[in-house]
């Protein structure tokens, strides 16, 4: 009798792509470590240029002659803030979010078809966050000694609304959604939601080739909206069934978990404490960037010193955001394992994922940069369950 041994079952499922295409992996992925530094670096550049051209203070002075109610001028300048943050940002934008997916095959969308749906996102951006933005100044006015303590339930309420509406409104504005078509797939993820409490009717198949060839799925929503959502790009690149079932079984776990719920939760205490934050150096990093016509942290005009703030704090604080989705990740691969028991199905998917997520990165690169487990990690973990619960000849 042969042992099974899970260091080699991993090392042969790594294999499975020839080594330049993990250097490729390696590139690309290291490659978007710094896009974080350029990234924060480019937004300090935008707020501190919205700042020095005066335009929001203007705007606030130009509605202020005509005493509208404090509330529509927080609206007024967040909105206008958004939209001309997401102008300047544009070409960073364009790099990071489609040029350099190109670059390494990760995209066939047309620079047209990202452009448009990435002015349609800034749309619901400025809407959404404008909302946001009016209701917490409405708190730093109400309360101004102790409104970052409450911007966590504001926080908590603004992302649970999200959650709910972005299925049902949001999502079906970029990609088509349908019930997974009748067949083997479908009978089989079927079965799999019955026999684990899960809605079978929230089983979707979306059309995620139109904007990347990533092999992803995902699972959005929350409450009544939740649903499991496939892209079309795992049928395109050959899934099977044990595939199907490894993958879907992870996106399941999320749902059964109520990993979004927990993460929601975590995300309004951090933003408690970002915000704790950001009244007390408000003042010292307005003058940083000469804001000297700004009336302190209740004038609206002052959202891009905010937004310095924040990134700062989010530069740092990503080491945390990221552990938080990776234990989220780790326990959604357990789910799948244990309630379907398809480690080489799910370690045939996370094969495919190498091309976006380099598979065995240090323990402080994947610590400080990856908001997933290495995949090196995931496939020995899954060969790991598969030594410990061989299936039944």
């Amino acid at each position: 009798m042969v042992l099974f041994d899970p260091a080699a079952a991993t090392a042969a499922y790594l294999a499975q792509l020839p080594p330049e295409a993990h250097a490729k992996a390696t590139a690309y992925t290291q490659g978007g470590h710094w896009l974080l530094l350029w990234g924060f670096l480019v937004s300090v550049l935008v707020s501190f240029l919205i700042v020095r051209s005066g335009v929001l203070v203007g705007l606030r002075r130009r509605m202020e002659r005509r005493k509208p109610r404090p509330v529509l001028v927080s609206l007024a300048v967040g909105v206008v803030y958004l939209l001309i943050d997401g102008v300047l940002s544009l070409p960073w934008s364009a790099y990071a979010g489609w040029w350099r997916q190109k670059q390494y095959g990760l995209t066939s969308q047309a620079f047209g078809g990202w452009l448009g749906e990435n002015a349609i996102s800034l749309a619901i951006s400025a809407v959404a966050f404008g909302l946001f933005l009016t209701a917490l100044y409405a708190l730093i006015r109400r309360v101004p000694r102790t409104w970052w303590l409450w911007s966590g339930g504001l926080t908590a309420v603004f992302i649970t609304i999200l959650m709910v509406l972005s299925p049902i409104y949001i999502e079906p504005i970029f990609n088509h959604y349908t019930p997974a078509p009748a067949g083997p797939v479908r009978d089989q993820v079927v079965a799999m939601a019955k026999a684990n409490g899960i809605p079978a009717d929230k089983i979707f198949v979306y059309n995620g080739s139109k904007q990347s060839n990533a092999y992803t799925a995902n699972v959005s929503g929350l409450f009544g909206s939740a649903r499991v959502a496939m892209s079309d790009t795992m049928f395109k690149q050959g899934a099977d069934l044990a595939e199907v079932r490894g993958v879907v079984g992870h996106e399941m776990g999320h749902y059964a978990h109520y990993h979004s719920l927990w993460i929601a939760g975590v995300m309004s205490l951090l933003a408690i404490v970002s915000f704790f934050l950001v009244d007390r150096l408000f003042a010292p990093v307005c003058a940083l960037l000469g804001g000297d016509t700004i009336k302190g942290l209740a004038d609206p005009a002052g959202l891009p010193v905010l937004s310095v703030i924040l990134a700062v704090l989010s530069l740092l604080g990503t080491p945390v955001t990221n552990s938080l989705i990776r234990i989220a990740e780790s326990d959604a691969d357990h789910y799948s394992l244990e309630h379907f028991n398809e480690p080489d199905g799910l370690s045939k998917a996370l094969v495919k994922t190498i091309e976006y997520r380099a598979a065995t990165p240090s323990r402080l690169e994947e610590v400080l940069f990856y908001d997933h487990p290495a995949v090196g990690a995931r496939i020995r973990r899954a060969m790991d369950w598969k030594a410990a619960h061989p299936k039944a000849e």
